[in-house]
């Protein structure tokens, strides 16, 4: 059995990395196609997010709270891609960590706090589209960019908090019996393996799933009504309904991406207390953990494309910063070439008049 590959990875101890009901041929499948699959997630979700980033950082005027909240997920998912490049070169060495212990504990401790804060940021903008469609007049006020930021700082803050067990407890250590230095979860006590999966299941989808599955209910229902009804409910209510389809699809997504790995955190839970022994149950977990953890991370590579292909409202803010780049730029080269023809005409007329000069000079002599 491989070590943990990530904060996502396989849970089971060390210990038992040899046991002989693994599958080699199992393991070498993870070994050729993990860090191929993680290449073109960091290559696709770098990509993307940062053009996300860019195009909502940029597009300063008509700022609203969705982008600020929508670039805040963009820039977690930038966070967690970014990383993966450490595991794709350790997986294709069969899990040797050569990095050291430092960013042993940085990078997999931002992966950990990418997906709190990926899971957060969703519970703020599902609120927000719910305030802006179903409660408008009552909490309109409370609805400002300033706040919003407030709200984000808020939450990378609470996603630090509980990744804090990573950046403690990650180490590398040198198994002989594998040849290998592996970056792992050295835990002082299961408990602490316990508090990790249930961390995850509670805090990472129990409690905000039934939030967002009821502010977007709700939200279906408002634009139900809307449409019904024939009327706005309020000014500029047609970019709202845009960009609550984008929020429920982003949504939908994180759920199909994130789902298997919660269970797969639950039933590590019941394989600590050996409720379901035997040789074919832990072969199955380790193998489900893997692959349940690279649906997770395309989750990360998936959201810009949703963005592009979902969100109108975000394909109109782009077209709208790249026509105001070309301007600008369109603007430079004109004063650049205004400038170098007004050089060359004074060069020339200085040449004349020195010329001139000369002329008058010789007569005089």
């Amino acid at each position: 059995m491989a070590p943990n590959m990530s904060e996502s990875q396989s849970l089971t101890p060390v210990s038992d990395w040899t046991d002989p009901c693994n599958n080699t041929m199992a393991w070498d499948w993870v070994y050729l196609v993990q860090p191929v699959y993680m290449g073109v997630i960091c290559v696709l979700g770098a990509v993307g997010n940062a053009f996300v980033v860019c195009v909502l950082c940029l597009q300063r005027k008509h700022r609203t709270v969705a982008d600020v909240y929508l670039c805040n997920l963009a820039s977690a998912d930038l966070l967690l891609v970014s990383c993966l490049p450490f595991w794709a070169v350790t997986v294709s060495q069969e899990f040797h960590w050569p990095f050291g212990t430092l960013l042993c504990k940085l990078v997999n401790m931002a992966i950990s706090a990418n997906y709190f804060c990926s899971v957060l940021s969703l519970v703020l903008v599902s609120v927000d589209r719910y305030l802006a469609l179903t409660r408008p007049l009552s909490f309109g006020r409370l609805r400002d960019v300033a706040r919003a930021r407030r709200l984000c700082l808020a939450v990378w803050a609470a996603s630090l908090a509980l990744s804090l067990p990573t950046l403690l407890f990650r180490t590398v250590h040198r198994f002989p019996q594998l040849g290998v230095e592996a970056c792992y979860l050295d835990f002082p006590h299961g408990a602490w393996r316990i508090q990790r999966n249930v961390t995850a299941n509670v805090v990472g989808f129990l409690m905000p799933v039934p939030v967002l599955a009821f502010c977007s209910c709700r939200i279906v229902a408002a634009l139900g009504r809307s449409r019904v009804r024939g009327a706005a409910l309020g000014t500029g209510l047609g970019a709202e309904r845009k960009a609550t389809r984008l929020v429920l699809v982003v949504f939908a997504v994180f759920i199909v991406c994130w789902l298997p790995h919660q269970v797969m955190r639950f039933l590590d839970t019941l394989d600590y207390f050996q409720m379901i022994p035997g040789c074919l149950w832990g072969y199955t977990l380790d193998i489900g953990t893997q692959v349940s953890t690279y649906l997770a991370y395309g989750n990360s590579a998936l959201n810009p494309l949703l963005y592009v292909l979902v969100g109108k409202h975000f394909r109109n803010r782009a077209r709208a910063v790249f026509r105001r780049l070309l301007t600008r730029d369109t603007r430079n080269k004109s004063s650049l070439t205004i400038h170098l023809t007004s050089t060359v005409r004074h060069n020339e007329s200085t040449k004349v008049s020195l010329e001139h000069l000369k002329i008058q000079f010789s007569n005089k002599l």
